[in-house]
């Protein structure tokens, strides 16, 4: 089916008439317009989220504590449990290595995080090449014990 210029619509139901509100009882929007009583909710312009009728609010009464670092890296969290995971999964070639591409094209790392943290939990079965971000020392121990190599990026 062709469409032309004078034959598009929207959608059923994408676009709504705006409530007229003040007509009367029967519209049940009328009198107040659905502000309630009198007051300061009841004028336009009201912003109060937090306030507390004048007492000092307890955003401003705790104390301040910590920050957030805005330099840290956030990295894909990887051990040899999930490196066993992925080798009896998928098929490698020969000088194949586990890096962060691979990770995110078999689905285990989410495109977003920065890099890849290997750490020691578990034991690594046999050796494979891992390129990652960061790794622990007994990661690294552990790996090079198995026959892999670490490359770290």
């Amino acid at each position: 089916m062709t469409h032309k210029l004078n034959t598009i619509r929207d959608n059923d139901g994408a676009r709504s008439p705006r409530k007229l509100l003040g007509r009367g009882i029967g519209s049940g929007k009328g009198k107040t317009c659905g502000r309630g009583g009198k007051g300061q909710t009841a004028r336009s312009g009201v912003a109060i989220n937090g306030f507390e009728g004048g007492q000092t609010p307890i955003y401003r009464r705790l104390p301040k504590r910590g920050f957030v670092n805005i330099h840290r890296i956030h990295l894909y969290e990887l051990d040899f449990y999930k490196i066993t995971q992925i080798l009896e999964k998928h098929t490698f070639e020969k000088d194949a290595q586990i890096d962060r591409e691979l990770l995110i094209k078999l689905g285990y790392m989410p495109r977003h995080l920065k890099g890849v943290s290997l750490l020691a939990n578990g034991t690594p079965t046999k050796g494979i090449k891992v390129a990652v971000t960061r790794a622990t020392k007994k990661a690294q121990a552990l790996l090079e014990k198995a026959g892999g190599s670490l490359i770290i990026e």
